[in-house]
């Protein structure tokens, strides 16, 4: 056991050294934001991957693995299709956009209302997906070294949070470039062959288990349907995907790392759910699926590579908090607070705004408990209430801020309705909501006034990327 604490004891640290670093780069509010806007493949991959992969993704996933097979794998695989279909279909128009946040383009294209409503949801959005990461750093610590999750929950989201702190963006990326490389070695070379080996090899998968569990649709086409809707169109608009995509160096980069890093992803979470199978033939009656992938590591590693595999989970579990933190605190910055004191937003500032999210994060990880579920109310509010004005600004010259208002406002409430009465699992919410999202949105802006032809001038120049400003 001490091995696999010197382990975490020197990954913490580096995580910190890295973020004091990258403090000394972030010497203006583009630095701290968006890196400078001048990542290379490299770098831009890296960050990309680390910040879809998070708890849902490697505790999630594996679970997923634990009770349904291989088709765990669709969880992570619509996060990898998301990504595919944001790089090619929408990267040129972001990183030629020059803005920060999602809920700048809702001022650019609709009104400073639309900017203020999207940036409310989407806070609430990312606020959500790191309490889902900081939530499963305290699960594993308590099953792994024995921490109990109180303290880890603290220890973990604290050094999150202090090197978010530091140095934004540019900590976020060196960060997740260390933690990508680690997340590579621990679930891919160390934990995957070794748990499989130990549940006796493949043939032994194949005989133990239900035929269900080599099935790629036993998860349900309801499910694959509902991860679709919500994680595949979430990749789409949520402000920590956009935040990353606006620190490539070039359209190309975007582009093209943006695909390898879909296609990651998508391997990643089939790994887990392949672990999840191994945990199940090695421990077949948990009472908690949600402790597969931290019961199977503890039980078929040894010591130091335990603390590896603790390291490679951490890794994906801290760089979506750290990116989710910054992505809120980007936005109360800029879009909230920036816009009623009418004073800029700075670095000094947005820091301050990273360290009263983090702190809300490390609170409600405290209070909440189930990690897929958190996640879902996330990407149902998300995408039941901003995915349609989103795409209706970037595609339809008729969309207007009324409908965009009204879109925002009846699909989240009635995403959130839905979600009270028939449980954060269903998939009504997000069934239902989304409808009613694209329903409102094409009716009132049909029926609304035309947006003005200045403004819509002003913004295809935008999308050209002739009219971005240095901010």
């Amino acid at each position: 056991m001490i091995f696999d604490y010197a382990v975490i004891a020197l990954y913490f640290a580096v995580m910190l050294g890295v973020g004091w670093w990258g403090m000394r780069r972030s010497r203006s509010k583009e630095d701290f934001l968006v890196a400078g806007r001048r990542l290379g493949p490299v770098f831009y991959t890296g960050t990309l991957a680390a910040v879809v992969l998070g708890g849902a993704s490697t505790i999630g996933s594996t679970s997923l693995g634990y009770e349904y097979g291989i088709s765990g794998l669709w969880l992570a695989a619509m996060l990898g299709l998301g990504i595919l279909a944001l790089s090619l279909l929408f990267s040129r128009k972001l990183s030629q956009l020059g803005v920060y946040t999602v809920s700048e383009v809702f001022e650019l294209r609709y009104n400073a209302a639309g900017r203020l409503l999207s940036g409310i949801i989407m806070i609430a959005y990312d606020l959500m997906v790191a309490v889902t990461a900081t939530l499963a750093v305290g699960t594993l610590f308590d099953v792994l070294l024995g921490i109990p999750r109180v303290p880890a929950i603290l220890i973990g989201g604290g050094i999150v949070v202090l090197y978010t702190v530091l140095g934004g963006m540019w900590s976020i990326t060196l960060t997740d470039l260390l933690q990508f490389f680690i997340m590579t070695a621990g679930i891919f070379a160390v934990l995957l062959p070794v748990s499989v080996m130990r549940a006796g090899g493949t043939d032994s998968l194949v005989q133990s288990l239900p035929s269900s569990y080599f099935d790629v649709t036993a998860i349900g086409g309801d499910k694959i349907f509902s991860y679709f809707l919500i994680y595949f169109f979430g990749m789409l608009i949520g402000q920590d995907v956009w935040q990353r995509v606006f620190t490539a160096r070039t359209e190309r980069v975007a582009r093209y790392a943006g695909v390898a890093a879909g296609v990651y992803v998508a391997l990643y979470g089939t790994a887990a759910a392949a672990i999840g199978m191994a945990a199940k033939v090695l421990f077949p009656d948990l009472p908690n699926v949600d402790d597969a992938f931290a019961t199977v590591a503890q039980g078929v590693l040894p010591a130091g590579l335990r603390g590896l595999v603790l390291a490679a989970a951490l890794a994906a579990l801290m760089s979506t908090a750290s990116a989710t933190i910054l992505a809120s605190s980007t936005i109360a910055a800029n879009d909230i607070y920036a816009r009623f004191s009418q004073r800029t937003a700075g670095v000094a500032v947005n820091r301050v705004f990273a360290v009263g999210g983090g702190v809300v994060v490390i609170v409600a990880s405290l209070l909440v408990r189930d990690v897929v579920g958190a996640l879902t109310i996330a990407y149902n509010l998300l995408v039941g209430g901003v995915l349609v004005p989103i795409v209706g600004a970037l595609f339809w010259r008729r969309a207007s801020a009324a409908g965009a208002l009204a879109s925002m406002l009846v699909g989240s409430l009635t995403v959130i309705g839905l979600m009270i009465a028939y449980g954060m699992d269903a998939n009504e919410p997000i069934y239902v909501g989304l409808i009613s999202s694209v329903v409102v949105f094409v009716a009132v802006s049909l029926l609304a006034p035309p947006t003005e032809q200045t403004q819509l001038d002003s913004w295809q120049r935008r999308l050209r990327g002739e009219a971005a400003v240095a901010r």
